[in-house]
């Protein structure tokens, strides 16, 4: 209806991409221009463009502005799902997408006309908030403002302020702890038959599997001894309704929760959606049963938003409040990174406002806040006390199985999906680090703003001052933190480093650590501009006498912030008359996070004390300088445990009652010893149950592995060329996983163009001003497209069918031989703990390539030399050929694949 009645926006529109630009006038007539006269249009007048900083980097003119499509739609559609591309646009509006990229300006024009008519359409269902919202913007001279003025009614009533239309959560009494249940094989099959739907494919891998995860959940035999499943389950076999069964059923019986942790966002995601299968939207009494949960930098912070739209932002940072404003009316949980927010968004305002209206900082006040009771963090956290599944990742898990403020809601049941990325959670979680950026936050959280710093961040005085003013000694301890807080780094600390003119103890410290590091360093990082390190070792005297001052100094913060938790204890145990609830809930978060940050303190003093002694064989400690292209931005001490599972199973395993970890990729070939290892079950006091399920897709016969033998390292001219003629003979669909940066852009400079003018667009990280998951998305839904990426992109990308049928490594994905590295190396067998590193890296990419039973394509390595122990990497009975490239373009332009590809294209999908 809205499509019938709206008449394309008769303005000037650009579309630019690696293949040309195209210039519309308002009236009509498309022409192809020049990157010059394509800058002076969009100097002179406004133009409809479609995502901006894109066409900027297209352009090279950083500063172009105008009417961006992704803006307006983000205004009338907030929290809406809309690929960021004219045909993403397009499937999004319901509209027919270009055909061309000539076509695309005046597809602007048509796509801005339909938004246009949308809001004067009675049926437009985000109406709500607009006109209230587009007055501020008006004021901000937001683009578009004007324009669509004319086309959003007054209401008839005033419209509620956002913070008035938020629901508030409610109190709900403690769930009480589950119940010893016994659930049966039969009922796990007879649950899971019901998740996958009557008439659906009968997998007997699948019920093994759920049959296994059953088991986990069993009363466990004896304190600080779990239940704990390994399952190493193949694509395809339908591992999230294999668990979901057994865990639906548990939480029905029990009354408890179960946790399920992932490391990707999409996994999330999908989890949210399959969940539906086994529980309802909502309770009968409005109560969620699943919820997911992220850390707090997640979140939409309403403090912050409302402090940004009362004047703490100006120019473009206060559209985007306002825009956010929008989003969060309607938003399902206020997950500003991988949930309804558009990835997008963010990027279209260059500046990092998405992270400035997030806790980036630990600066919460809690009870204290105006908006506590409507905050998004503080729903989540109640509805997940009262959920049956609580989808969530593996860093959350970890920090509330270790510092959770309420250990009734600590997990107890746990499914680590993307189990193969539980050791390097851990690694991340449990590890200390002592810099300049680390410090000078924790200097913030103690004294606040300094300065001429804008903002509502508050230091202790601020957040505690009635404590102070009702118990002197609390008082007193708050001053003694904040006086001894000074001898942190403070703003500026680089810059005094770089003249020789530290101020304070842990500065001082902080610059003899860059000469020494600076000195040391032999790995040639200095002239490429990459981060350099050396370990903590053999320190001089000097260097060992900083450290001493740097550990009294911080010794001399956490005694007093240990004195003020004690008062703030007291206070709880005895609360004065004026301590309502909410003054307790304060408290209580402010002793939670006094509680951290001595433990922090805690764990720098012991990093220090080691430096003038012997090192400790449990621990990896080396100094640090962090560099981007030659630009220093940190510097410090680090601390990693050898072996962070001996951490990960105290804090998560011996309290927990069962735990599975489970991936595709969990297990090394044929042995289970390195699974076991990294999951820290070998630090507990039982043996971990074993399940292996092999995926029942046919690899044999719908995949090949080409290892293509004439591309010479480091010829960056034959591998741009060799990525370029991948692309061409697959017509798009190549997934291309370097292991550095600067080769990628190397290759997408020489490439792009090219192939874009053959109609194959080719995005890539770190080069296009977008997400990574929005380039994801990009990629998945157009099947010409091609992506190019790093690490993030090697395990993290679901996209099945027609859209990925190639996937291309530039070469063996070695290990950096950091000083980490080297450490854990030596423990772990030498070379074979390398091999094992690599074929697991190598499967992983692999397993991005056939995601359903009706894929098939080929996995290229561009490697002259690829050793042959590394072929157990990928299934059994995958064909492996070692060729020339002009010998791989011969196989993929005539891809034995094509046939059965679109012959099985109309086959129902592999589901669960």
């Amino acid at each position: 209806m809205v499509a019938a009645m709206a008449e394309p926006l008769p303005l000037p529109a650009l579309h630019a991409s690696h293949a040309g630009t195209w210039l519309r006038d308002g009236i009509g007539g498309t022409r192809g221009v020049s990157k010059g006269e394509a800058v002076m249009a969009v100097a002179d007048t406004p133009l409809l463009i479609l995502n901006a900083p894109l066409v900027a980097n297209r352009l090279g003119y950083p500063d172009l502005s105008g009417l961006d499509l992704l803006e307006l739609f983000a205004f009338v559609h907030p929290a809406r799902f809309a690929v960021p591309t004219p045909r993403g646009l397009a499937h999004a509006l319901g509209i027919d997408e270009p055909d061309s990229d000539d076509g695309v300006p005046a597809f602007l024009q048509r796509a801005a006309g339909h938004l246009l008519a949308t809001c004067e359409s009675h049926d437009w269902a985000e109406r709500e908030g607009a006109w209230s919202s587009l007055q501020s913007l008006v004021r901000l001279r937001w683009p578009w403002a004007n324009i669509l003025s004319p086309h959003i009614r007054k209401p008839e009533r005033a419209e509620k302020w956002l913070f008035a239309r938020l629901p508030e959560w409610e109190e709900s009494p403690e769930r009480g702890q589950p119940a010893n249940v016994l659930i049966e094989e039969a009922e796990v099959e007879a649950r899971l038959e019901r998740l996958t739907g009557e008439g659906s494919e009968q997998r007997e891998g699948q019920r093994r599997y759920s049959r296994d995860v059953g088991k986990v959940f069993a009363p466990r035999p004896r304190r600080e001894v779990p239940h704990v499943l390994l399952a190493q389950a193949g694509t395809g076999i339908g591992k999230t309704l294999g668990y979901l069964a057994p865990a639906s059923l548990w939480a029905e019986r029990s009354g408890g929760t179960v946790w399920v942790s992932t490391y990707t966002k999409n996994l999330q995601r999908q989890l949210r959606q399959e969940s539906g299968r086994a529980w309802p939207p909502v309770r009968r009494d409005g109560s969620r049963p699943v919820v997911v949960r992220k850390g707090r930098e997640n979140y939409l912070c309403l403090l912050n938003l409302e402090d940004a739209l009362q004047g703490g932002f100006s120019g473009r940072p206060a559209v985007l409040a306002h825009m956010l404003a929008r989003w969060a009316a309607y938003s399902q949980d206020g997950d500003m990174i991988g949930g309804d927010l558009p990835g997008w968004l963010g990027s279209l305002f260059r500046k990092r406002g998405i992270a400035a209206l997030t806790d980036q900082r630990g600066e919460c006040v809690y009870a204290g806040c105006p908006h506590y009771r409507k905050c998004f963090i503080e729903h989540a956290a109640r509805a997940s006390a009262q959920a049956d599944l609580v989808i969530a990742n593996h860093a959350l898990v970890m920090v509330n199985a270790a510092r959770g403020r309420d250990h009734a809601q600590r997990p107890t049941r746990v499914v680590f999906d993307e189990g193969h990325h539980v050791f390097e959670a851990a690694d991340s979680t449990f590890a200390a680090a002592l810099t300049g950026a680390e410090a000078i936050e924790l200097r913030h959280w103690i004294v606040g703003p300094e300065k001429s710093h804008k903002g509502r961040r508050r230091g202790l005085s601020a957040r505690l001052a009635d404590v102070a003013s009702y118990d002197e000694a609390g008082g007193t301890a708050i001053e003694a933190a904040v006086e001894a807080a000074q001898a942190l780094p403070a703003d500026g600390w680089l810059q005094r480093l770089n003249e020789g003119v530290p101020a304070g103890p842990v500065e001082a410290l902080l610059g003899a650590v860059r000469a020494v590091t600076y000195a040391r360093d032999e790995s040639g990082g200095q002239e490429a501009g990459y981060g350099i390190e050396t370990e903590a070792a053999g320190l001089d005297g000097p260097v060992v006498e900083l450290a001493g001052q740097a550990a009294g100094a911080l010794a001399a913060i956490r005694s007093p912030l240990l004195r003020l938790g004690g008062r703030l204890e007291a206070i709880l145990a005895d609360p004065p008359d004026w301590l309502d609830a909410q003054g307790r809930a304060r408290i209580e978060g402010a002793r939670h996070s006094l509680a951290w940050r001595c433990d922090l303190l805690s764990a720098w003093e012991a990093l220090l004390d080691r430096l003038g002694g012997p090192g400790d064989p449990e621990f990896v400690d080396w100094l640090a300088v962090d560099r981007n292209e030659a630009r220093e931005f940190d510097i410090g001490l680090h601390r990693h445990w050898l072996d962070p599972m001996k951490p990960f199973a105290r804090v998560v395993l011996e309290p927990a009652h069962g735990v599975m970890l489970t991936s595709a990729t969990l297990k090394d070939g044929a042995e289970w010893d390195a699974a076991i290892a990294r999951s820290g079950a070998a630090h507990i006091d039982s043996a971990p149950m074993l399940g292996e399920f092999e995926s029942p897709f046919d690899y044999a016969n719908r995949a090949e592995v080409l290892i293509v033998t004439d591309i010479r390292k480091g010829d960056i001219p034959a591998l741009a060329g060799a990525y370029g003629r991948i692309i061409e003979a697959c017509g798009g669909g190549v997934l291309g996983l370097f292991t550095a940066i600067r080769r990628m852009r190397a290759v997408h400079g020489r490439i792009a163009d090219r192939l874009a003018r053959s109609g194959l667009p080719l995005y890539a990280q770190h080069v296009d001003p977008i997400d990574t998951g929005t380039l994801v998305d990009i990629f998945r839904d157009d099947p010409a497209a091609s992506l190019l990426g790093t690490d993030a992109l090697r395990d993290g990308v679901d996209v099945p069918g027609h859209s990925l049928r190639c996937v291309v490594m530039e070469q063996v994905p070695w290990p950096r031989p950091t000083i980490l590295h080297r450490a854990r190396r030596a423990a772990g067998g030498g070379s074979a703990y390398d091999d094992r590193l690599i074929r697991a890296r190598l499967a992983q990419a692999f397993g991005r390539l056939i995601r359903s039973r009706n894929d098939a394509g080929h996995f290229v390595v561009l490697s002259p030399a690829f050793p042959s122990r590394l072929l157990t990497a990928f299934p059994e009975g995958t064909p492996v050929l070692r060729l020339t490239l002009e010998e791989a373009l011969q196989r993929l332009a005539n891809s034995v694949f094509e046939t059965a590809s679109h012959a099985d294209a109309s086959a129902p999908p592999f589901e669960g």
